[in-house]
């Protein structure tokens, strides 16, 4: 288990300093989670559970062209008792002056939960540059299994 998580967050580092050659900037962001726990359907449903945590990490946002980039994150959740790693990849789209779209897939890595620990959620994401640095976003996790929970993540970004 250990070996696994050394060897997802290795490839992740040499991915984001290979990125980091190119036209890119590096930030932290973290804020507040809330993971909707449904069992019987991985929706909010009739009968969801709502846990209240927190997330905090790392990004570098690679720029393509004026308005396109990839953004991969990593992200450290606690959750109540519950630990995990979540790592998204971005594609970011600037839609309007300071509002970007980010749409991608979600690598999870769970320390507690489940017995099957890793899980690819959907991530659709939404952030506001208040100032050139610094941005409030909104991002909902969209979790494909029957026991997967659905998030709703709200926090700040700052580019360093």
């Amino acid at each position: 288990m250990k070996k696994g998580v050394f060897v997802f967050l290795s490839i992740l580092l040499s991915n984001l300093y290979v990125f980091a050659q190119s036209n890119a900037e590096f930030g932290i962001k973290g804020g507040l989670n809330l993971t909707f726990f449904n069992v019987e359907q991985a929706n909010f449903g009739p009968n969801a559970e709502t846990e209240v945590g927190y997330y905090g990490g790392i990004f570098v946002d690679v720029h393509i062209d004026e308005s396109l980039s990839i953004q991969p994150e990593l992200l450290y959740i606690g959750l109540g008792d519950f630990e995990f790693l979540n790592a998204p990849i971005y594609a970011k789209y600037e839609v309007a002056n300071n509002f970007d779209i980010l749409v991608g897939p979600s690598l999870n890595y769970f320390f507690d939960f489940f017995s099957n620990k890793f899980k690819v959620r959907g991530d659709v994401s939404v952030a506001y540059h208040i100032i050139k640095p610094l941005d409030i976003h909104m991002k909902y996790t969209i979790g494909f299994e029957e026991i997967s929970p659905n998030g709703l993540f709200i926090g700040l970004g700052y580019r360093l």
